[in-house]
């Protein structure tokens, strides 16, 4: 057992929802709590250091020249808001996206094509996502917007190859990295990404309600703004200051006061996952990936996430003859009540595990699931 990780009663396989946090995550809360109990906010300027050391960390992970290149946001869906509302767009241009993308996802685009008078183009993909996307943009295209990792087939997108042929034909190019970032490397600059934008809550090992936004700073005066409040002026806390200057970072993207519990625990997170170094967190969800895929075949089941574009999320399907007149539903029901946490996601059954797993942990749960499955 990872001593970060002392679960009771459980494998969680379920990194792709929502993840565990880490002892140290954990442990960050209870002392902010007791803190806060005891002496208030006597210790806000050591709070404030904490932002600010949780900003570095972020940039470190996504890769950003700058640690003010990157703001906190509540979630992906504000973030995904912020570019869909605040881009100068021209009625007739389009958006292209991935067919089938998460909610949050879609429903941006099609809310601003409504207002602004756009396109939203949802493209079938199939072997060769990243070329079916290109297929689809023309003269008429101002953004193309996709997972760096799907949520429910786990298909990992060459975010690398697609963001530099979208530079070169003048396109902007939006990650949804929720599925992403935690869980691989990222590199934001080396894959032309204009914005970057995911959820602490999965990969990242944090709670909901926290989240990053990355804004290429070349195209950040594009990006007008619909919020405003004291904490996103380049004078935050000199409330006496006239100016309403809006910072030159992505602090101008944070309109009021900042989720500080959140940062709090998101600064424990975040440093185990460099501590151990996202090099071989990559390497150990991969492995496990892998075993996990001969373990379930070896069971009978059919892979229906992609090996060779695989990231963390490992989506399957027992045969008929496994399920018999049973309904996955059912066998899913039983896995979460055995405490194997996962999902029914893609017209299967998903295991997302992350670094921290053993290979006892894997085996279990594929037991688990022989055992959830009739005659079992």
């Amino acid at each position: 057992m990872h001593p970060e990780f002392p679960h009771k009663d459980i494998i969680h396989l379920n990194h792709a929802a929502v993840g565990p946090w880490p002892r140290r995550t954990a442990e960050a809360v209870e002392a902010f709590a007791r803190e806060n109990l005891h002496y208030g906010s006597r210790g806000y300027g050591r709070w404030l250091e904490t932002i600010a050391a949780t900003r570095e960390l972020a940039r470190q992970l996504i890769g950003a020249p700058e640690a003010e290149d990157v703001a906190f946001v509540k979630n992906t869906s504000e973030a995904l808001s912020m570019v869909a509302f605040g881009l100068p767009w021209q009625p007739g241009q389009n958006i292209v996206i991935p067919e089938g993308e998460f909610p949050s996802n879609r429903v941006v685009w099609h809310a601003a094509a409504q207002r602004y008078d756009l396109e939203v183009r949802e493209v079938a993909i199939g072997e060769e996502p990243e070329l079916d996307l290109l297929r689809a943009c023309d003269q008429a295209t101002a953004l193309v917007s996709a997972s760096a990792v799907r949520y429910d087939s786990g298909l990992r997108m060459d975010v690398q190859f697609l963001g530099n042929e979208l530079h070169g034909r003048g396109i902007l190019f939006c990650v949804d990295a929720i599925q992403h970032l935690g869980a691989l490397p990222f590199d934001a600059p080396g894959c032309r990404a204009d914005f970057v934008m995911a959820d602490a809550h999965k990969w990242m090992l944090a709670p909901e309600g926290i989240g990053l936004f990355y804004v290429n700073p070349e195209v950040r005066d594009r990006l007008q703004l619909n919020e405003y409040g004291w904490h996103m002026l380049e004078h935050a806390g000199d409330f006496d200051n006239p100016a309403l200057t809006p910072s030159p970072g992505a602090r101008r993207f944070e309109p009021g006061s900042p989720n500080m519990l959140g940062i709090q625990a998101l600064h424990g997170s975040l440093s185990l996952l460099l501590e151990t170094g996202m090099d071989r967190v990559d390497e150990e969800i991969r492995e496990h990936w892998l075993h996990l895929e001969d373990r379930l075949r070896g069971l009978g089941c059919e892979i229906l996430s992609a090996r060779h574009r695989r990231a963390g999320i490992l989506t399957f399907r027992p045969s008929a003859g496994l399920l018999g007149d049973t309904p996955l539903e059912t066998v899913y029901h039983r896995l979460q009540a055995d405490g194997i946490l996962c999902a029914m996601r893609g017209g299967g059954i998903r295991f997302s595990p992350h670094f921290y797993h053993e290979t006892a942990d894997l085996d279990r749960a594929v037991e688990g699931l022989r055992e959830a499955l009739p005659g079992g």
